[in-house]
């Protein structure tokens, strides 16, 4: 567990231990730095990641997997000074490669940099309204025990939590949930220098044509990145465990964490007695060749409620998703298993094209291309592999959901489905904000939709709230997070495979699969089968779940904030029991049950109300 702080202050007020000792958990240290002009603070287990070396301080949250190529033997900190030296600050954070957020001050220049990787694995947040100096932290937390930082809301954060979807809670990434703190975006940098914030971005992705070589040659190059990054991060590892599930992602973490060290490992799975999402059964299929031992948690019956004031008093915020919940109980068993790290397949939806709607803008760019016979088979194996009984599949919900999602006449332009986004807006008290104005941002990137889509899920919507979810989580149970396809060589290298090479006969991940021959095992290898990782949060808000629920909208905590319709609360509550109760062929409300009740603990618990 690390965490940083700092001020840029002549003489930080002896209050402002506090502050730089955020968070620091029992048995932690806090190993701070004092220059003429500010502060900096490392917090954490272990040895600090933190250096001096004339004027220069740096302070590091994460880990830099390359570090042993870049200077051997050398800690992170001092690699990262290394590199400032020769190359300048943006030309130091080329070099990395690594989940990290890190500050260097330099005290000759009294000029403080920040930055956070490519991906934002790693928390940064900042602020100037604290009479104390320009102050940053890993943890929102931190920033509000300053004085003259205001705990208040941003009423449109509080609105989409409350009733719009879960990815748009990141689509303004340099923002924070509080209106008087900023949120440093993935692959930029700050300068904070006479007053003056500079920010910019050292990293991105382009463009850039397809892979003209054949599959099997991709599959090849694929195959030994995963490798590679797999075996940079084990190298930099404790004791680690890999959380498992029945997809392919996951399974090629561990399978190829397998290859490359030649023993089993311990793996970690959350199970449920309800079979809606429990994966038991196809995760049984892998463990005989490539885990040592399997560490189940049983998450069929959690205090809903009690878990989510601890998760919400560790994010300093709400939790987007029920899956979050499983999570924290899967971490919490791996502390407590002595893991130090955690392995996982984060990303690998995003990359190999493995979202349900990433059907659609596969689609798209086959239309774009006029490849019309392979966009009726593609669509024919779509539907008979994936028709569901409340999500219907034939080529007219394709085209109309081609119509919805994507601008045909601009190739790569997708557009946001306000249906999804706007489903709950009912919900909303009419005068607190106007959810059907709001207009996410669709970076148009790509030529390709898919591409585009792939986008914006990594940097606005399905990554950052998982890569949040994970980090806080983690840290609260002192455990890193390690995620092999965030690799930024194995990103920019799938962002030029061409789609047809990711979805093939109604089959998503094709390359991957094609990659991962001999590695993964067949069984799970060749499973067409997805469940996605989720949790069974439609019978928590059921049943006892359900008088939890109107206990908590009955309140007149829950009334006088004014955000909720409380009538149609109230009808949706019961219509979730209905559904729920009656196994109705109908999609719940499961998601907006659990983003109400995270709000409201968020908005009832000391940060918000201080």
């Amino acid at each position: 567990m690390s965490r940083i702080s700092g001020i840029t202050h002549p003489q930080p007020p002896t209050e402002a231990a506090k502050f730089f000792a955020f968070g620091t958990p029992a048995g932690g240290s806090v190993h701070r730095i004092k220059r003429e002009g500010a502060g900096l603070a490392w917090a954490g287990f272990g040895a600090p990641r933190a250096a001096t070396r004339g004027s220069f301080g740096v302070v590091l949250d994460g880990i830099i997997y390359n570090a042993s190529e870049l200077a051997a033997g050398k800690p992170d900190a001092e690699v990262i000074l290394d590199l400032f030296e020769r190359f300048g600050f943006t030309g130091m954070l080329e070099r990395l490669n690594g989940d990290f957020a890190l500050a260097l001050f330099d005290e000759k220049e009294q000029t403080l940099w920040l930055a956070r990787d490519r991906f934002g694995a790693k928390p940064l947040y900042y602020t100037a309204s604290s009479p104390w100096g320009f102050a940053f932290a890993s943890r929102c937390g931190a920033l509000l025990a300053l004085p003259g930082v205001s705990s208040a809301p941003v009423a449109q954060y509080v609105a989409l939590m409350a009733a719009s979807h879960y990815r748009h809670f990141d689509n303004e990434p340099e923002k924070s949930p509080y209106k008087d703190i900023a949120q440093l975006p993935a692959a930029h940098w700050l300068r904070f220098k006479g007053g003056q914030v500079t920010t910019g971005t050292y990293w991105q992705l382009h463009d850039l044509p397809d892979w003209d070589e054949p599959a099997e040659t991709l599959a090849l190059r694929y195959r030994d990145l995963l490798l590679d990054a797999t075996r940079l991060r084990i190298a930099r590892c404790g004791k680690a465990a890999f959380t498992l599930s029945g997809g392919m992602d996951s399974s090629s973490v561990l399978s190829s964490a397998v290859k490359v060290t030649g023993q089993k490992q311990h793996a970690v799975s959350s199970v449920y007695e309800d079979k809606t999402f429990d994966e038991s059964e196809d995760i049984q299929t892998i463990l005989s060749e490539t885990v040592s031992q399997w560490h189940q948690v049983n998450v069929s019956d959690p205090d809903v409620f009690s878990l989510v004031a601890k998760m919400v008093a560790a994010h300093d915020e709400p939790v987007a998703t029920a899956t979050w919940l499983s999570h924290f109980l899967v971490v919490r068993q791996a502390s407590e298993s002595g893991f130090t790290h955690l392995f996982g397949g984060l990303g690998g939806d995003e990359l190999n094209a493995g979202e349900y709607e990433h059907f659609f803008f596969f689609f798209a760019d086959l239309k774009q291309a006029g490849q019309f016979d392979k966009l009726r088979h593609e669509v024919n194996k779509w539907v008979e592999y994936h028709d569901h009984p409340i999500h219907r599949k034939s080529y007219a919900v394709m085209e109309g959901m081609l119509l919805r999602s994507c601008d045909l006449a601009i190739p790569g332009r997708c557009l946001a489905d306000r249906a999804r986004m706007t489903r709950y807006a009912d919900a909303l008290n009419p005068g607190f904000f106007d959810l059907r104005a709001f207009e996410p941002r669709m970076p148009h990137t790509f030529t390709s939709y898919l591409k585009t889509r792939t986008y914006q899920d990594i940097f606005l919507e399905t990554s950052p709230c998982c890569l949040r979810a994970q980090d806080r989580q983690g840290m609260a149970h002192g455990i890193e997070h390690v995620m092999p396809f965030f690799d930024h060589r194995l990103v920019e290298f799938m962002f030029r495979v061409p789609g047809t090479l990711k979805v093939r006969d109604g089959v998503t991940k094709t390359l991957l699969r094609e990659a991962m021959k001999g590695i993964v095992p067949d069984t799970t290898r060749t499973r067409i089968k997805k469940t996605g990782w989720n949790a069974p949060g439609h019978l928590w808000f059921s049943g006892k779940g359900r008088e939890k629920l109107l206990d908590l909208v009955h309140s007149a905590a829950f009334r006088s904030r004014g955000i909720y319709d409380v009538a149609r609360v109230e009808e949706l509550i019961e219509e979730h029991e209905q559904i729920v109760s009656q196994s109705l062929v109908k999609e719940n409300h499961m998601m907006f049950l659990w983003q109400l009740v995270n709000l409201e603990m968020w908005l009832g618990s000391s940060i918000p109300q201080r």
